[in-house]
């Protein structure tokens, strides 16, 4: 017996980017060893475009057959299926930032600062009944908007580190890794973009604060 899934591939690593791949994750790794930082510091962002119609999931998708056996058809989403952009953010103790990205709106540098990280960090002030974020890191990609010198110098102004994330790594980014995935198992379909608005804020709100916590056992 063989399974077949359909499954995203990664982007295919050069010797260069391996070895960079290696070496940020050792500083960060020592910098959590000899605690010049935890894990509870850290905000964790990532985008996700999120289909109205929910199909096509991996694990639906997923279905043992024999060896002989032709694998069973997939279905395909139509290219222009409704979706959303989202942008998520979170830390040890739960979401921080559930934004959805208006239809036809494109995120850049300005967007990215003003919808996303300025909203952040006033949450973490509020948290944290306090004005200071300095301590707090952000963990990222390395999209344009991301990199982009303005985003570098309103985050150092905040008194946010930024932590080096090596290229094409998102199996590194609990984004990634978990919360994406685990929304989009646990979404209905909806019929427009604020129903969906409200349903992904619902489900990420619902997620128990132990389940955030398990990517900050060391605080």
């Amino acid at each position: 017996m063989r399974k077949v899934t359909s499954r995203w591939v990664a982007h295919q690593l050069d010797d260069e980017q391996k070895q960079q791949r290696l070496a940020i994750c050792h500083q960060n790794l020592a910098k959590f060893r000899n605690g010049t930082w935890r894990l509870c510091d850290i905000i964790t962002g990532d985008e996700t475009w999120i289909y109205h119609r929910q199909i096509c999931r991996k694990s639906s998708n997923a279905t043992w057959v024999s060896e002989n056996e032709p694998a069973r058809t997939i279905v395909r989403r139509n290219r222009f299926e409704p979706r959303t952009l989202f942008c998520l953010f979170f830390k040890s103790t739960g979401p921080v930032l559930i934004h959805s990205v208006q239809k036809g709106k494109t995120i850049d540098h300005n967007y990215y600062i003003e919808n996303c990280l300025k909203p952040v960090i006033n949450e973490i002030r509020k948290q944290e009944n306090s004005i200071s974020t300095k301590g707090f890191k952000l963990l990222h990609d390395n999209g344009r908007p991301h990199t982009h010198p303005d985003v570098i110098n309103y985050l150092t102004d905040e008194g946010i580190e930024i932590m080096p994330h090596p290229p094409y790594s998102p199996d590194l980014s609990p984004c990634d890794f978990w919360l994406n995935a685990y929304i989009k198992a646990n979404l209905t379909d909806q019929a427009n973009e604020e129903s969906l608005a409200r349903e992904v804020s619902k489900i990420v709100k619902n997620i128990p604060q132990e389940e955030f916590k398990k990517l900050s056992i060391n605080c």
